[in-house]
């Protein structure tokens, strides 16, 4: 149980989910994100339009002015208007790579470089960043989805870089990326067709199920890709 999360990211289905249910569990609720706060919004909400490094840091600052024990990353594109994923290197685009990148590695990174103070310094904080299981390239038995795979795996060898360097000056900390499982969200919209019955899942159950690998979270497990069940994935 938490009692001060912090969700970075904060606009998207999955993450509002963890905050609502994070609220109702009686935690403080503190949400960076590009989209301005509802007006209904229950929640201590920083706005970060820019993404900039120094506007990740002045959010980050403010809103670490709430003391969080948990940090959820909830940054990333999979596809947008632009661009779907590539099922061939013919589609590869270097606009489109370097897009990815940027939001599903460079983000990231500049957030964690903001909370790397704060995360030396606070005894047993958990950090999980969402990731993909397609990251993982001993997994990868398909191919495709060049953009995304590429910058998954680049986001899971941040974290595990980021979890070594905290641990030196905090033992007591926690990183890890996760896998949230497919999730009906507009991400997982057009590759819904195919799945498994069963498979899919609402962002309630997906937060419900994140929140239980933050409750169940080990030191052994720090820097590693988790599936959603909280079981370790190959890199």
């Amino acid at each position: 149980m938490s009692k001060s999360v912090l969700i970075i990211g904060g606009s998207s289905q999955i993450a509002q989910a963890i905050a609502k249910q994070s609220h109702d569990q009686g935690a403080r609720v503190s949400i960076i994100s590009r989209q301005p706060a509802p007006s209904t919004s229950a929640y201590i909400w920083q706005q970060d339009a820019l993404q900039s490094e120094d506007s990740c840091q002045h959010s980050v600052e403010e809103a670490l002015q709430q003391l969080p024990d948990t940090v959820f990353i909830c940054n990333g594109v999979l596809h947008d208007a632009a661009a779907m994923p590539e099922k061939t290197i013919r589609q590869l685009n270097s606009e489109q790579l370097a897009q990815r990148l940027h939001t599903n590695v460079i983000i990231p990174a500049q957030y964690l470089r903001a909370l790397f103070r704060y995360l030396t310094r606070t005894p047993q904080v958990k950090v999980l960043v969402l990731s993909a299981k397609v990251g993982s390239i001993t997994d990868n038995q398909l191919g495709g989805w060049y953009s995304y795979r590429m910058s998954k795996a680049a986001l899971n060898m941040l974290v595990k870089n980021f979890s070594l360097e905290v641990r030196r000056l905090n033992p007591s900390a926690c990183i890890v990326s996760v896998h949230p499982g497919t999730t009906d969200t507009p991400l997982s919209e057009p590759f819904q067709s195919n799945l498994p019955q069963g498979q899919l899942q609402t962002a309630e159950q997906t937060a419900q199920r994140l929140l239980k690998v933050r409750d169940e979270l080990t030191l052994e497990v720090s820097g590693s890709l988790l599936n959603w069940d909280g079981s370790i994935l190959p890199f």
